[in-house]
């Protein structure tokens, strides 16, 4: 079983002025399993007008997975789907290929009685060799397993877990799910031996494995654990993400996964350039530029 690390997240800025908890990709564990990247927005409020505004961007080599907890954002992509994601539903957008898309807070209904909240998760997953060239695709998963186990509910958003599995369509042997508990309970959660697992705490505090847990910190647990306890004393929300420990070498640059340099010169060059990604229709956001790719080749894998 491998020891376990304290990841500490870093404070970022999304559209909009947004700041989240970025988890991954972290200076000393760049993934778990095929998790590339995790951001914790929220919970926050967020003024008239505020919340997340990210203008047209592009993708290659990844899925983008959003778990929303409270708040709505309106997804638009290059393929001209336009989906309203609200609270307890996934989206999931495969790039393959290569794709564009928006992300913004839906408006508020006139004579709302307070102020909007978010609260949400989102994750990338690289995708394999095998995949990372397929067409791009995108769906909304409304409906997820949700299983009551020991005094917490367990949402079961991505591959398998506790005997039930997620109808989220992934590449990759992997798996999430978002656990809660109204009140103390203490948990003896089954996991998958051969999978290495990180917990995250998105509201709350817990003891997990033995350690004390809050927001701001990214548990990971390493492989060979076929169980893991989890407990707390108050309220609590705790995202565990986990997979196969992922074979190959990965290049993060921006918004792109790629495996060479080239690609990401390519795909950069494309974008600025209006080519290869469509348009995408709608966004009140204005498109994203990419930044420079120098010094890319210096950090290639």
């Amino acid at each position: 079983m491998s020891s376990i690390e304290r990841l500490a997240t870093r404070t970022a800025e999304i559209g909009g002025g947004l700041l989240i908890r970025r988890a991954l990709p972290n200076p000393t564990r760049r993934m778990v399993g095929a998790w590339c990247f995790l951001d914790h927005a929220g919970p926050l409020e967020v003024a008239s007008g505020g919340g997340l505004r990210v203008g047209p961007h592009p993708h290659i080599g990844l899925q983008t997975f959003t778990w929303m907890i409270e708040g709505a954002v309106v997804h638009r992509d290059s393929l001209g789907n336009e989906q309203l994601i609200t609270p307890g539903q996934v989206n999931l957008m495969t790039a393959g290929s290569g794709i564009a898309h928006s992300e913004d807070s839906a408006p508020e209904p006139p004579g709302a009685p307070r102020p909007a909240r978010l609260h949400a998760a989102q994750l990338w997953i690289a995708l394999p060799d095998t995949h990372r060239q397929r067409p791009p695709a995108f769906r909304n998963y409304p409906h997820l397993p949700l299983l009551e186990l020991e005094g917490f509910s367990v949402r079961v958003l991505a591959g398998s877990a506790a005997g039930r599995t997620s109808p989220v369509e992934v590449y990759s042997p992997l798996m999430a799910a978002d656990l809660t508990a109204a009140v103390p309970a203490t948990l003896s959660m089954p996991l998958t031996r051969s999978f290495e697992h990180a917990a995250l705490v998105l509201s709350g505090a817990a003891l997990v494995a033995g350690e004390h847990l809050a927001p701001g910190t990214l548990l990971y647990l390493g492989t060979g654990r076929e169980r893991l306890e989890i407990s707390c004393a108050a309220p609590l929300r705790l995202l565990l993400i986990g997979g196969e420990p992922f074979a190959e070498d990965i290049l993060l640059w921006w918004n792109f996964v790629a495996r060479r340099p080239e690609e990401i010169e390519a795909a950069t060059a494309a974008w600025n350039a209006g080519e290869r990604f469509g348009i995408v229709e709608g966004s009140p956001s204005p498109r994203l530029v990419a930044p420079s790719v120098a010094g890319l080749r210096l950090r290639a894998p």
